[in-house]
């Protein structure tokens, strides 16, 4: 089992996670307010930008393959190297539902 450090940037916060450990398992258990709803990677609630690093995510049902590259769902994501994250980023496919006024799988009001 591999020691990884998470930083995440803007925060001031970082947290060291195993790779066989998920990033939001860490963050709560370390008392970091990383926000989550469905904790099975469709939600992407729990959504950070990939700065620096790698990780693996293959139950990261609710991203694309292209959006997996740079997008950490952390309910999924495990890290393989030391990560630089910046939460609270949505990937292109949430992101045009937030600015329409709607979450992911809800419709605006009209």
């Amino acid at each position: 089992m591999t020691e990884y450090t998470i930083e995440f940037v803007g925060t001031g916060e970082t947290i060291t996670c195993s790779d066989k450990e998920t990033i939001l398992s860490r963050c709560l258990e370390a008392g970091i307010a990383q926000e989550y709803s469905c904790r099975v990677g469709m939600c992407l609630a729990c959504s950070a930008e990939i700065l620096e690093g790698e990780v693996t995510q293959p139950a990261a049902r609710g991203l694309t393959e292209e959006e997996a590259e740079r997008y950490a769902l952390t309910c999924m994501a495990r890290p393989q190297s030391d990560l630089k994250l910046e939460r609270g980023k949505y990937p292109p496919s949430i992101e045009g539902d937030l600015a329409g006024g709607s979450c992911a799988g809800t419709p605006a009001d009209d």
